[in-house]
């Protein structure tokens, strides 16, 4: 099944406002760091449900938003959910960004980026839109240290690319983006239920489902270009 055909599935039976809710908790702390001013032109790439691009708007004056998505029916939904009309969504291939070069103030991306077919490429097509100084914020679950997410790819048919930091930090580099910094996001807002409550549907142990929310959390590598 392809990425359109996945995501499509997901938009039709309401997934995409699921993952903003479950996204936001650390999606909001990394958003609060981007050095966004009044004005800048920001692209949200696999927007899902467009929640990032929205908040960008209303919390830091952002002026053009961009979101991005390999699905139409997450594209069409996204639209849906805001009458603004700084804030625009289209359907494209990561592989090929539909952006002029330079163009672009502030890419951001939540738990989108592993789902890139030549994710090397993906990173070369940010680095050539990216204005100057612009920056790449990209915030991922599903990565080789965060061991309890390594069985995702179990249930969705596109192939995902489990990078470790390393790698991610490598790849950036080789693409020509400078790494300002890397760090995990812990999700403090999830409840973990107390001991007696496990082993659970999808834990074990309450062990492991603090490590997976509270130490690794979300994996934010931000990059610069130059």
């Amino acid at each position: 099944m392809s990425v359109r055909e996945e995501f499509d599935e997901w938009a039709a039976s309401g997934r995409d406002r699921g993952m903003e809710e479950r996204h936001w908790h650390t999606a909001k702390h990394a958003l609060s760091r981007m050095p966004v001013e009044p004005g800048d032109v920001i692209l949200d790439l696999g927007c899902g449900s467009g929640y990032a691009g929205r908040a960008l708007r209303e919390t830091k004056n952002a002026g053009r938003i961009y979101g991005l998505d390999g699905s139409p029916e997450m594209a069409r939904n996204a639209a849906g959910y805001t009458d603004d009309s700084d804030v625009g969504y289209v359907v494209g291939d990561f592989d090929s960004l539909p952006f002029a070069t330079d163009s672009i103030d502030h890419v951001w991306s939540m738990e989108a980026f592993y789902y890139a077919a030549n994710p090397e490429t993906t990173l070369e097509e940010i680095a050539r839109i990216l204005r100057p100084g612009g920056t790449f914020y990209c915030a991922v679950n599903y990565y080789e240290e965060n061991v309890s997410s390594h069985e995702w790819q179990e249930s969705i048919s596109v192939e995902m690319t489990r990078w470790d930091r390393g790698q991610y930090r490598e790849a950036f580099r080789e693409a020509g983006l400078s790494v300002a910094e890397q760090d995990h996001v812990p999700d403090r807002e999830i409840t973990i239920p107390p001991d007696a409550e496990f082993p659970t549907e999808d834990w074990d142990t309450r062990e492991e489902m603090v490590e997976r929310y509270r130490e690794f959390g979300t994996l934010l590598t931000v990059g610069v270009a130059p």
